[in-house]
């Protein structure tokens, strides 16, 4: 970067992007402002900024005004270029197209180090732009206001400004650029593409990639933490199929999964099947319970309630209409009448709840009018999935092992009761945690503070969990968001799919990354590979890759395409649910100010997908994703309606967008060391 810029003029585009201002008159000693009025009170909330400001109220005061406001602008365009030329883009091989995009995101992290609010209110005042809308063209917005300043004054000097890395128009194309190269073209209608998260079934059925690709999505998204490389090809396979029916196409992505800290196995409940029927709200029966008997452990050939092997002599002697009697694990007598036999099974329905076990007795007549009773007892059942019941106060025991977690268990009288516990599948943290730490587990649902560490094990107490207890089970997310963690971005499993990746995909999303030398280590690992996706995607999901976001965007600039994720869910769980608002701004605007695109993930649209039916929330939080550039939803059963309402949404919104004005307070993310990990 070569700071200080040399000169060039920019009368030309002062007024086209300053805030409306009208003259009245061509004349500078007698120009005034057609429709302006003296502001109302500010309110308690912006008391501090105007304090002391007041409106100039003749020529002569509001001369010195703008004369004010030149020489702190100029002072502060100064400072910004000093400190941006300090900073520099030393170290990172940034790829050409984004020379200039690294520039001016130097260049805004040095603006974002002030705090600028009172000075926006001010130039606000007298009908300039407040620097809101600076992101993208940073010393062009410097600059423009400079000028319109030494317009107000009658200054007619031809002083020449900088000329910026990117003016207004070219800060703007740069983004739609590398948004395009990223992500594909933007859509008939929207300038928001939709990413959709595959499910498993996409790899069997083909109508689903046609029917997601017809109703607009423009990225398809292959979680690598599911399924395998046979699933995913078959999925790749069913798009091209459907990219040649309808003429589209469509950009794969891939996720690799990344060291995702998870529980451990847990110990299986009882082994009880509880067979009940559908009951309308006053209790009546609408649908009986189906019941699959067969002679041998397998799925029913539809629908059921419960499967259950039983001896093939006792099943042999069924007919349609046999009434099958029992005694249930409560000691509850029931029957079932038998509705259907095949030469698999039989059906039987039941009318009343009832809980079987193994060893439960199932009776019926041999033969009509007989008193002889064939009986047969039920062998093993599939045992229920074992969780950890937590309450806020309990113990837990974090685990370095992966012994099958347990519950809490009383003990002789006299003893201490052994606490809950459960393991940890990546047991290397133990040694990077200390006591009086924070750990979330299952997306924020159970939260407590670590009391005891030791080589082997972690001593939790819960501090968050929902009345009447909260429910652990195996394979959930654990979060440690006041811990220095130092974990490998790539873990083996990712290096084993990277060449199935660099082989299928167009972009590749790296998870839990937290340092450009994470960056640098993907770069490697595919160095040997001979191709590689030709887009990066960082997913922002931890408080450490957000303090160091700016230093990763640069190691990304060595794409030919990079972007951003805001995977909110592990973000919200890091950096605290209430500043999850405030984060998610601060990652738009480093991100706009990089001129890389934005992808809004996690939760979108989520109870639409997965029920069918979207809440007023949710629309409104899908609404304000038309600010990114991307917007991400994840599987369900009802996918393609979300995709459908997403669509609709973001169309919508592409005619109501609204000028976006920041308060520029000092960022705390502008504050971090470029350099530093």
């Amino acid at each position: 970067m070569q700071l200080p810029f040399p000169t060039q003029h920019l009368a030309e585009v002062i007024f086209a992007f300053a805030e409306p201002l009208t003259v009245t008159t061509a004349s500078h000693e007698n120009l005034t402002l057609k429709g302006q009025t003296e502001p109302s009170a500010p309110s308690r909330h912006t008391a501090h900024i105007m304090k002391g400001f007041r409106m100039p109220a003749d020529h002569s005061t509001r001369a010195t005004e703008i004369a004010s406001l030149r020489r702190e602008l100029e002072a502060l365009r100064s400072d910004v270029i000093a400190q941006a030329t300090h900073a520099h883009r030393q170290g990172y091989a940034i790829h050409p197209d984004y020379r200039d995009s690294a520039d001016n995101l130097l260049l805004y992290l040095a603006l974002r180090r002030h705090d600028i609010r009172s000075l926006q209110m001010r130039l606000a005042t007298l009908g300039l732009s407040s620097l809101g809308r600076a992101e993208s063209s940073v010393l062009a917005t410097l600059d423009a206001v400079l000028l319109a300043l030494k317009g107000l004054a009658g200054d007619a000097s031809d002083e020449k400004t900088s000329p910026c890395p990117a003016d207004f128009s070219r800060g703007q194309s740069l983004l739609r650029d590398h948004t395009e190269m990223l992500l594909g073209p933007a859509p008939d209608e929207r300038s928001t593409r939709i990413m959709v998260t595959m499910p498993s079934e996409a790899a069997t059925d083909a109508g689903l990639l046609r029917r997601l690709l017809d109703a607009g999505m423009d990225c398809m998204r292959i979680n690598c933490a599911h399924d395998g490389p046979d699933q995913w090809a078959a999925m790749i396979e069913h798009l091209r199929q459907a990219e040649q029916q309808l003429g589209k196409h469509c950009r794969v992505v891939m996720d690799l999964g990344g060291p995702k800290l998870r529980t451990g196995p847990v110990e299986p409940g009882p082994m009880v099947v509880r067979v009940r029927p559908r009951r309308d709200e006053f209790g009546a029966v609408v649908t009986p319970a189906r019941v699959w008997l067969t002679t041998a452990p397998q799925s029913a050939p539809a629908a059921a309630d419960a499967a259950l092997a039983v001896a093939a002599d006792w099943l042999a002697g069924l007919t349609e209409g046999s009434i099958i009697r029992l005694l249930d694990a409560r000691g509850a007598r029931r029957r079932w009448t038998v509705s259907a036999v095949t030469p698999e099974g039989c059906w039987a329905e039941s009318l009343k709840t009832c809980y079987l076990v193994p060893g439960t007795a199932l009776r019926y007549d041999a033969a009509p009018l007989s008193l002889h009773q064939a009986v047969t007892r039920l062998d093993a059942l599939p045992a229920r999935e074992g969780f950890l019941r937590l309450n806020t106060g309990d113990l837990l025991t974090l685990t370095a092992d992966l012994t099958p977690g347990h519950n809490a268990r009383t003990v002789p009288q006299g003893c201490p009761t052994t606490s809950a516990a459960i393991g940890c599948t990546i047991p290397r943290i133990f040694a990077q945690v200390q006591a009086g730490e924070s750990i979330w587990f299952d997306d924020g649902k159970i939260g407590g503070v670590i009391e005891t560490v030791t080589p082997d094990r972690l001593l939790v107490r819960i501090r968050h969990a929902a009345p009447g207890g909260s429910k652990l089970r195996a394979d959930k997310g654990i979060n440690l968001p006041d811990s220095h963690l130092d974990l490998p971005a790539l873990t083996d499993e990712d290096i084993q799919n990277l060449p199935f990746i660099a082989a299928h995909a167009d972009v590749v999303e790296m998870s839990f990354v937290n340092t450009a030398r994470d960056v640098e280590a993907l770069e490697n690992a595919l160095q040997h590979l001979g191709s590689r996706p030709s887009g990066l995607v960082l997913k922002v999901e931890t408080r450490r890759a957000f303090d160091n976001l700016p230093a990763m965007i640069l190691a990304a600039m060595k794409w030919p395409g990079c972007g951003v994720m805001i995977a909110r869910g592990d973000l919200a769980i890091e950096c605290g649910f209430e500043r999850l608002a405030e984060v998610q701004e601060e990652i738009l605007w480093i991100c706009e100010a990089a001129h890389i695109p934005v992808i809004w993930a996690t939760q979108v649209l989520e109870t639409l997908a997965q029920k069918g039916m979207p809440s007023r929330a949710e629309i409104t939080d899908a609404a304000m994703g038309h600010r990114a550039e991307c917007v991400m939803l994840n599987k369900g059963p009802h996918v393609v309606e979300a995709m459908q309402a997403l669509d609709n949404i973001m169309k919508r919104m592409q005619a109501h967008q609204a000028k976006k004005r920041a308060m520029l307070r000092e960022l705390h993310l502008a504050h971090a060391n470029v350099m530093s990990e």
